[in-house]
């Protein structure tokens, strides 16, 4: 069993190496503040230091700021404010602690009369049982106000920067807006899109077939009487194309509303997906109540995507599906344990997911750092 300093040791370490970063890049902004007030400049210098701040405290990566301009020069003076005091504090911690360190064992060396520093200074360094005395005894010290004092100071910071870089509640609103405008854009020409291919898929496929179904039967009703044999293939050749269009309305319809999904409902067609799965996967369904055909259409399609790229893609031996209903949301999650990786830009498959999802008002996060394990969240509206 780890002892429960175990994991302090590499947090005091990792909240060290950012206030000592956030003491550097305060101090270039200071000085740098002529450049950095420029917008385009301080969202992204900003964008830069929430990536820190998140990365400490073991968030999601953000994407880039979108707080209001004014928001953001608060967070600058703040920032530049707390950097410079907060890492001070770790300088003269840690860096007590090191000097302490390297100066005892070679108190000899220095010049006559030195003093110690520190907690101890003005005490003339004598002898190896005063350096050693002293140095140890501020050693200790140091480094337990290191131990104890830099991990929460970063942390504080790191919370400042995604306090302030946050945005603000009429910034929310005016990104959902933003949001659904384009999304309600996307979906409409994704709608028109669709209804030209379902069009075409019938007007070359289904219809074609038909017109040669019809054509047959017309040459058999007239040649019924004069040459059997000929009424015999004609009608086998009607039969065979009537198959043939079946199949092709199936097809249709598919993409329009899984069928399975009017015959099963969510979880029997969950089930089924599970079930047909390249990959071991288990599924953990509560109770949905009833949700609306547009919802479930767009969860069977994200689940079946993010099925499909995980098998094709991710090299991963399991995968799960959880879907759960709280109060008016559906939320799903589909989780690998594979190399991870999933890059929205690479392909249509997340992409799409994201899109379906936005059109309902929904939200979708990705989480796959290189090296797995990959989890898709997704939250939709699914009424009352």
């Amino acid at each position: 069993m780890n002892s429960p300093g175990a994991g302090r040791l590499p947090a005091m370490w990792r909240g060290l190496a950012y206030l000592l970063v956030s003491l550097l890049t305060a101090a270039v902004a200071l000085l740098a503040t002529p450049v950095l007030i420029v917008p385009a400049v301080a969202r992204a210098w900003a964008s830069w230091h929430r990536r820190r701040a998140d990365r400490l405290l073991g968030r999601p990566r953000s994407g880039p700021v979108r707080a209001g301009a004014w928001r953001v020069l608060g967070w600058l003076g703040t920032y530049i404010v707390t950097g410079l005091a907060f890492g001070l504090v770790a300088v003269v911690c840690a860096g007590n602690a090191v000097a302490t360190a390297v100066t005892v064992p070679l108190w000899w060396a220095l010049p006559a009369g030195t003093r110690a520093g520190g907690f101890a200074a003005g005490v003339p360094l004598t002898g190896w049982g005063t350096a050693l005395t002293l140095g140890t005894g501020q050693f200790v010290i140091f480094s337990a106000l290191t131990y104890g004092l830099v991990p929460p100071l970063a942390r504080l910071h790191a919370r400042i920067t995604v306090a302030l870089l946050s945005p603000s509640a009429a910034d929310r609103l005016a990104q959902r807006v933003e949001t659904l405008t384009e999304t309600r854009a996307g979906a409409m020409n994704a709608h028109g899109a669709e209804l030209r291919r379902i069009e075409r898929d019938l007007h070359d496929g289904t219809q074609a077939r038909l017109v040669a179904i019809a054509m047959r039967l017309g040459a058999a009703r007239e040649s019924l009487g004069e040459d059997p044999e000929l009424v015999g293939r004609l009608l086998r050749e009607a039969h065979e194309n009537t198959e043939e269009a079946m199949a092709e309305l199936r097809e249709v319809i598919r993409t329009i509303y899984p069928p399975i999904l009017a015959d099963r409902g969510l979880v029997g067609a969950l089930t089924a997906l599970g079930t047909r799965s390249a990959i071991d996967t288990t599924l953990d369904i509560g109770d949905l109540g009833t949700i609306p055909a547009a919802v479930e259409a767009v969860a069977y399609f994200t689940i079946a995507e993010a099925l499909t790229n995980a098998a094709k893609h991710s090299q991963a031996a399991r995968t799960t599906v959880r879907v759960v209903r709280s109060g008016d949301r559906l939320s799903i999650g589909v989780g690998d344990d594979g190399i991870g990786g999933a890059d929205e830009t690479l392909g249509t498959g997340l992409a799409g997911i994201r899109h379906r999802v936005l059109a309902l008002d929904g939200t979708v996060r990705v989480h796959s750092p290189a090296g797995g394990p990959t989890t898709i969240t997704v939250s939709l509206p699914c009424g009352s």
